[in-house]
């Protein structure tokens, strides 16, 4: 066996697994990073003393569950939200800074790359679809804290690059299911209790989005929200509407996608992702969805580039 270790320690989730370069087997261990009732995230401050607490932990379980110590090939880590300049996160430093330690204790390279990178490594890996890497694609990464697409293309020396061509303009798609879905008394983030509660739905909505050059606006989203809450208007049909109309945007943003990159593959990642109606409305020949287990913040990516990365 030729094990990999990932960290990714990001804003919501405290995550590290073990690759198995040969077999291709993943051991996955995460834990939510506790959010107070009625709050919407947690301070930088914070999230930092969670990870540092918690990653230990996570170490320590993917031992027992491979029977004993593992010897590493490698170490990957998330050290940045993405590759635009200046992208920086202090919660990405204790994955980071755990995996220098590491690779300088055990002889062993250690390998860095963005948060959304790794996004999109889980994706392919849990897709089955790593060969991927070895032309162009282009990747929507959804969450809490980016709505956007990037054209990603060979590199040997990142396993992939990434080049950011849409991007919402305002509120992310996460933002806007996170802020609906506390309005509503659901836990943060709101995602999955969201998706649950939008399934009690009878109501059809067509949603025309406010969309520039490909590039959507969804701060109207969470201005309806608030409007039909106001009104009285029952929490599973905003639920619904919330979620229709980020799909409504993210479909305008694929469809900007096809028309620009036309026979590209499109792979579909971020936590976001892993709802339901999303999955279901967005999906079409030559298009690629993490699993949704994978969809949400992870170490899995990390875990694999490491492992191409050392190979190349």
């Amino acid at each position: 066996m030729k094990w990999y270790l990932g960290a990714d320690t990001s804003n919501y989730t405290t995550s590290a697994a073990l690759y198995d370069a040969d077999s291709g087997r993943v051991i996955s261990k995460r834990r939510l990073l506790p959010v107070k009732p009625g709050e919407k995230g947690v301070r930088q401050s914070d999230a930092v003393f969670h990870h540092t607490a918690a990653l230990p932990e996570m170490i320590r379980a993917l031992t027992e569950e491979t029977g004993g110590a593992v010897r590493l090939a490698g170490v990957g880590a998330s050290d940045r939200p993405s590759n635009i300049e200046r992208s920086y996160m202090p919660c990405f430093t204790v994955g980071a800074g755990f995996a220098a330690s590491l690779a300088a204790l055990n002889g062993i390279p250690a390998y860095y790359q963005s948060h959304q990178h790794g996004h999109i490594a889980a994706a392919l890996y849990s897709a089955g679809r790593l060969d991927l890497l070895d032309s162009p694609f282009a990747a929507f990464h959804v969450s809490g804290g980016t709505t956007e697409v990037v054209l990603c293309t060979p590199s040997a020396e990142r396993a992939f690059d990434c080049e950011r061509v849409l991007y919402s303009t305002d509120l992310k798609a996460g933002q806007a299911i996170d802020r609906t879905g506390v309005m509503l008394g659901l836990p943060f983030p709101a995602g999955k209790a969201l998706d649950a509660l939008s399934l009690q739905s009878d109501k059809t909505y067509k949603i025309r989005p406010s969309v520039k050059d490909g590039c959507p606006s969804l701060s109207g989203v969470q201005n309806k929200t608030e409007k039909m809450r106001a009104a009285g208007e029952r929490d599973c049909d905003i639920a619904l509407f919330c979620l229709k109309s980020v799909g409504a945007a993210l479909a305008a943003m694929r469809d900007e996608v096809r028309r620009r990159y036309p026979g590209l593959p499109v792979v579909y990642s971020g936590g976001v992702m892993s709802n339901t109606l999303l999955r279901r409305d967005l999906a079409e020949e030559n298009s690629v969805f993490a699993s949704p287990e994978l969809s949400a913040d992870n170490a899995v990516g990390a875990a694999v580039l490491a492992a191409i990365k050392d190979r190349k």
